[in-house]
């Protein structure tokens, strides 16, 4: 063994499960809420949060630790800019409600990993509308602000405002609408087919109503491999779906989404995408064994295996358009 390997890596790796769940509990315990509105001493947002002096004090050190709060000599807390522009309700990049799906819908699930490693299958599979739908309307909404940066690329990129009359954009697997709303938004003449499990569409309708743009949606309850999904749309989008679809469905949807647009038009994919070595990045690595987790015949893939998916499916220049956010576009066009 050489003299300078240490185990202090694999340590590190092995709290790896405390981050996610000490933010949770600051964000639930109203931490950060608290510290934003002027409590800067630890019986100060003791007294604002109604938490116990004892864990109050421990919560607050460990979130120095890992650098989401500042403390001073004086032993003054105050947000570190993740925590103040990320982790404060009610301001426009809030992103805490992504951490109470990792403590109550991720990590357990992740505590069967060995389990599905062996058999192949996961504890339960929510790409599948009955078990999918509590879970993907619990969550949609919190991804929004993740999304919203990369949604406002894809509009800019875009640019439907210039393109003269109606435009017509076929938001697949909506969600929180994030994508669609995005290029409404910037577009006053873009109408929106919104498709989702019918369980999950109340999400999509509250959020789009939040934004104001109701009547220029209509929404469609169904899976993707059945729902009517129209025809002559210039813009279909596909936000982070085909990582839960796998490779054959994926395949037929592809099909089913060129079909559906008009000559010339273009499909937007949101995915984590993978070295075609399978080498990294590492959240994409990792994103699989949540598919594995999560999804019956899920995975995670590189830009070289959806632009195949793409051309076979009848799209032409498969491209990345790099896009703030956790990952990449992936556009194509149907032939003119």
């Amino acid at each position: 063994m050489a003299d300078d390997v240490t185990p202090q890596r694999l340590m590190q790796l092995g709290w790896g499960y405390a981050p996610p769940l000490i933010l949770e509990a600051a964000i639930q315990t109203g931490v950060f809420d608290a510290i934003a509105g002027g409590a800067h001493s630890p019986e100060a947002v003791q007294a604002a949060t109604g938490a116990s002096s004892r864990g109050v004090t421990a919560l607050l050190n460990a979130l120095v630790g890992l650098d989401l709060l500042c403390k001073d000599p004086a032993g003054a807390y105050r947000l570190g800019i993740e925590a103040e522009t990320f982790l404060v309700r009610g301001r426009p990049g809030y992103r805490g409600d992504f951490f109470r799906h990792v403590s109550t819908r991720l990590i357990p699930s992740w505590l069967h990993l060995t389990e599905a490693v062996r058999t192949g299958t996961p504890p339960r599979a929510v790409n599948r509308e009955e078990e999918g739908t509590p879970f993907f309307s619990d969550f949609v909404e919190s991804l929004f602000a993740n999304n919203a940066p990369g949604a406002r690329a894809l509009a800019a990129h875009l640019d439907l405002a210039a393109r003269p009359g109606p435009q017509s954009v076929l938001d697949l697997a909506a969600g929180s609408a994030v994508w669609s709303i995005a290029l409404a938004e910037a577009a006053p003449l873009v109408e929106v087919v919104a498709v989702d499990w019918e369980g999950v569409l109340p999400t999509t309708r509250r959020v789009v109503a939040r934004h104001g743009l109701s009547e220029r949606y209509r929404f469609v309850a169904g899976d993707l491999a059945t729902a009517a999904f129209g025809t002559g749309h210039q813009v279909a989008v596909l936000g982070h779906i085909l990582h839960s679809e796998g490779e054959a469905r994926s395949r037929a949807l592809l099909r089913r989404a060129c079909a559906a647009l008009a000559p010339g038009g273009t499909i937007a994919i949101a995915e984590f995408l993978v070295d075609p070595d399978r080498t990294g990045p590492p959240l994409g690595l990792m994103f699989a064994l949540n598919m594995l987790l999560h999804t019956e015949a899920g995975s995670t893939y590189s830009f070289a295996d959806i632009a195949s998916w793409l051309t076979t499916a009848g799209f032409i220049r498969p491209r990345i358009l790099d896009a703030p956010g956790p990952a990449p576009l992936i556009l194509a066009d149907k032939p003119a």
